[in-house]
């Protein structure tokens, strides 16, 4: 497992980011692991995660001009990485947020930071029903640019209501590649490998990727 995977499990659990018991999700299934993204919530979780984010960027070689950060979660992600890639890749790269409500004074529009223009790559926290992604392609489309990809932070690699997951309807209907920090498989992995983990948690995790996980 590549070095800032395995930084990323140890934040996240130490942030309470990633947490194991019974949570009701808007599926309406009933998940054995929750991940909340609003936890890294100080200047130095947000500092490595940012971190993260830019080495799992490095590493699957992405070809972008500038970073989106879908509003509200994804902004502080989008900052976080361009400091990251800055100061670990020497990737100095512009980054832009959309607000919720356009603004009628002062700068005005909807969209904060660099001119979005060029191949936008999309920095968010998870996909779950790929809502916000359309969204967001729609606010890049329509100032000129083209989205060329997508980051996330975990991908839970499961079936929407189809055999899909809701990143490979991204990738397949969108074109967009999508890359993560770590997906499921990698997170059973290391809770094995720990092996200091309450088992039952593991075995919850393989019986929730059995029922929902794609093939």
């Amino acid at each position: 497992m590549q070095d800032y995977k395995q930084a990323f499990i140890d934040l996240a659990l130490a942030q309470g980011a990633l947490k194991f018991g019974s949570f009701m999700l808007k599926s309406g299934r009933e998940s054995p692991y929750f991940f909340n993204a609003g936890l890294f919530n100080t200047g130095a979780a947000l500092a490595k995660l940012g971190a993260c984010y830019a080495d799992a960027i490095h590493s699957a070689g992405l070809s972008f001009d500038v970073l989106f950060g879908p509003a509200y979660k994804g902004i502080p992600l989008a900052t976080a990485t361009a400091v990251a890639l800055a100061e670990r890749h020497g990737r100095d790269t512009p980054w832009v947020f959309n607000r919720k409500e356009a603004k009628d004074h002062g700068e005005g529009g909807s969209l904060v930071g660099a001119p979005l223009a060029g191949r936008v790559l999309i920095i968010d926290d998870v996909i779950t029903a790929g809502t916000a992604i359309r969204e967001s392609i729609g606010i890049i489309r329509a100032a000129g640019a083209e989205p060329c990809g997508v980051a996330l932070a975990l991908d839970r690699q499961e079936r929407g209501r189809g055999p899909r997951s809701a990143v490979q309807e991204v990738e397949q209907d969108m074109g967009l590649q999508v890359t993560s920090i770590i997906t499921l498989a990698d997170l059973l992995a290391d809770l094995e490998e720990r092996g200091a983990t309450d088992p039952r948690q593991v075995q919850a995790l393989r019986a929730y990727r059995e029922t929902y996980g794609i093939a």
